[in-house]
C-alpha cells in the first residue's frame, strides 16, 4: 500500500518500505533489578525501556507492531551485549496451551506408547477438533540456560521441540517463539487420564529465547525444527523437521484454542512436535537439550530430575 504526500498542487504517492521480522526478548541487567523488555540486534540488545516499554503484554497488543519497533530501532536506545544480560523466557502472565498430533510423526509415535491410546490418537489426527492441553502458567515456564525437568517416577522422559504461537488479547498471532513440551511417555501411554501428569509438572515447559515478529504464516512454514541432545559432551540425539509439516493452519488452531474462552492477558499456543527420539530413549540428569528454529533462534537447556 502507498501513502500520499502533498507537494503544491499535487500528490505524490510515498512508497511504506516493507517491515522486516524482528527479534523481541525478556532479560536482567545489571542496570536494573526489574524484567525489562529488549529488541534484540545480532550480539547485542536494544533496550526499550528508554522507549517507555516496560512489559511485553502490552506491548504484543500494538497494532502495527513490526513498524513500531523499527522506528525505535533507529533511536539511540541503551544497547546491552548478550554477554552481559540475562536472557528470561518471553512470557509474563500469559496462560500456555499446548495442541497434541499436528505431525504425522507424532500420531505414530503416541500411538505406539501403548494399544490402549493407538485408537483416539488415530481419531484425533482426523478429526476436525485438535487435542488442546493446558500445559503451563507463564510464570512457571523455564527461560534459556535454566533446567527443564524429568519426573523421578517416570522412566521414559523426552523433549518435545515445538514452534510455539504468540497470541494477544484478541486473539491475533503477534510473534512466535521455540517451545519445549516435556513429556512423559511412559505415564502418558499407561492412561489417557494421566495425560496432564506427563505433561504437566514442574520444569515441563520451556521457552526462548525470543519472539519473532512480523513474519507471515507462509514465512514460518519454510523454518525447519532442529533438536540435538547432548550427553557428557556427546550427541546421543539429534533430528529435524519442517513446520509445513504441521496439519492445521494457525488461524484453526487459535480460532479452536479461543472457543468459550478468553484470555485477557494473551496465551502461548505450542503447535505439537515432528521430531521425536527412537523409543528406546530416554532423557537423564545432565543432559543438554538445545532446539533451533529457523527464524527465530536456540533454546537450550539442562536436564534435571525433579
Amino acid at each position: 500500500m502507498t501513502a500520499l504526500r502533498r507537494t503544491g498542487a499535487c500528490r505524490l504517492p510515498v512508497q511504506r518500505l516493507p517491515t522486516r521480522p524482528m527479534k523481541l526478548c525478556r532479560f536482567r541487567s545489571p542496570f536494573s533489578p526489574w524484567p525489562a523488555v529488549g529488541l534484540m540486534a545480532e550480539d547485542a540488545v536494544l533496550d526499550l525501556s528508554g522507549a517507555g516499554v516496560t512489559q511485553l503484554t502490552s506491548l504484543l497488543e500494538l497494532p502495527d507492531l513490526p513498524g513500531r519497533l523499527q522506528q525505535w530501532a533507529r533511536r539511540p536506545l541503551r544497547r546491552l551485549a548478550l554477554a552481559d544480560i540475562h536472557l528470561l523466557p518471553p512470557v509474563e502472565r500469559q496462560e500456555v496451551w499446548a495442541a497434541g498430533v499436528t505431525y504425522l510423526r507424532s500420531k505414530k509415535a503416541r500411538m505406539e506408547e501403548s494399544d490402549f491410546s493407538a485408537t483416539a490418537y488415530d481419531r484425533v489426527y482426523e478429526a476436525p477438533r485438535p487435542e488442546l492441553f493446558f500445559k503451563s502458567a507463564g510464570e512457571k515456564a523455564v527461560g534459556p540456560g535454566e533446567a527443564v525437568g524429568i519426573r523421578s517416577d517416570a522412566r521414559w522422559s523426552v523433549p518435545e521441540p515445538e514452534l510455539a504461537l504468540v497470541i494477544n488479547s484478541r486473539g491475533e498471532l503477534a510473534g512466535y517463539t521455540v517451545g519445549n513440551d516435556m513429556s512423559s511417555r511412559d505415564i502418558e501411554g499407561e492412561n489417557l487420564l494421566y495425560l496432564p501428569q506427563a505433561k504437566v509438572y514442574r520444569a515441563s515447559c520451556a521457552l526462548g529465547p525470543c519472539i519473532t515478529v512480523g513474519a507471515s504464516e507462509s514465512d514460518a512454514r519454510d523454518w525447519t525444527i532442529a533438536i540435538r541432545i547432548e550427553r557428557a559432551g556427546e550427541t546421543v540425539f539429534r533430528g529435524e523437521t519442517q513446520v509445513s509439516q504441521i496439519k492445521r493452519s494457525f488461524s484453526e488452531l487459535i480460532e479452536w484454542l479461543r472457543r468459550s474462552q478468553e484470555f485477557p492477558q494473551g496465551a502461548i499456543l505450542l503447535t505439537g512436535t515432528g521430531v521425536v527420539p527412537p523409543n528406546e530413549f530416554t532423557l537423564a540428569g545432565g543432559d543438554e537439550v538445545r532446539i533451533a528454529i529457523s527464524g527465530i533462534g536456540e533454546l537450550s537447556n539442562p536436564v534435571t530430575v525433579v
